[in-house]
């Protein structure tokens, strides 16, 4: 009998707030165990990701990414798979999405100036970044300049929903980023669905389907996390396989030394894997 094969589907590298390159979470990924894992950065395909499923280091990686979106009234993420990088839909959402973003740090910036006291350099901030500029970038340069005694104290202190420095990102309807993702020749699947807080599940799943999300992420280790988990996983489940969806999955590692340090906590069996591109074969 042949042994198992699982993947994770959720993965993050240095291109968005990641620590490590592809190579790294490869290494990783590979002494876990998988046979393959998706690259899904925020808002961004980077470089070192050339089709959209190749093999490095004998893992099979998928072309993904995450993009926020506004899922019915809420500030929720979608997740493309077997993505065409650089395809024209793509690159204009990402620069729309870069814009915001550039906005939304210089806003953070200067809420942090005003409540430490003290003088931040924007460019530093962005230079950090190698892809998309994010919230994990100031808290680096927080915790660098000794603004802040670690991550977890940049966040919760400043930069989490709520902190006094913190600044919304302003998100495209789920049915914009949907189609981008389709059109590319790629799947969307909504990532972490339980931390939403929507009251009317199915006739959400069901909205989303006919915008053409194809899947959902059912297996996610909502243990790590702080965040509030107003859905139950289980009910998620059960709508996922009531309409047909595919039930996908993965840890949403950021790497070592990030506040999401969590590899293969997460996994679906390959079969996933060979569901989803079938999937996408069929999306023009």
């Amino acid at each position: 009998m042949a042994a198992a094969r699982w993947a994770d589907l959720h993965l993050h590298t240095r291109w968005s707030d990641g620590t490590l390159d592809l190579a790294g979470v490869v290494e990783r990924a590979r002494a876990r165990g998988l046979s393959a894992i998706a690259v899904t950065d925020h808002d961004t395909i980077g470089p070192e990701l050339h089709a959209p499923v190749a093999v490095h280091g004998g893992i099979e990686v998928v072309c993904g990414v995450e993009v926020k979106a506004e899922v019915a009234g809420e500030r929720g993420e979608i997740l493309g798979y077997f993505l065409t990088p650089g395809h024209p839909a793509l690159e204009e959402l990402f620069r729309w999405m870069a814009a915001e973003r550039r906005k939304r740090m210089e806003a953070m910036v200067a809420r942090c100036q005003e409540v430490l006291g003290t003088e931040i350099e924007l460019a530093e901030v962005a230079e950090a970044a190698a892809g998309s500029v994010g919230r994990p970038h100031l808290a680096a340069y927080l915790v660098r300049k000794g603004l802040a005694q670690s991550f977890e104290d940049a966040f919760s202190r400043l930069l989490a929903r709520g902190a006094p420095c913190y600044v919304p990102l302003p998100r495209p309807p789920s049915r914009t980023v949907i189609g981008a993702i389709r059109a590319s020749g790629g799947v969307a699947a909504l990532a972490h669905p339980c931390f939403l807080s929507i009251p009317n599940w199915e006739e959400v799943l069901a909205g989303l389907a006919q915008e053409g999300l194809a899947a959902v992420e059912v297996v996610y280790p909502y243990e790590l996390s702080r965040q509030p988990r107003p859905t139950d996983p289980r009910e998620i489940a059960r709508l996922v396989e009531k309409l047909g969806l595919v039930p996908t999955g993965g840890s949403d590692d950021h790497g070592p030394g990030s506040v999401k340090d969590a590899l293969g906590a997460a996994r679906v069996p390959y079969a996933v894997v060979e569901e989803l591109r079938a999937l996408a074969g069929s999306v023009t």
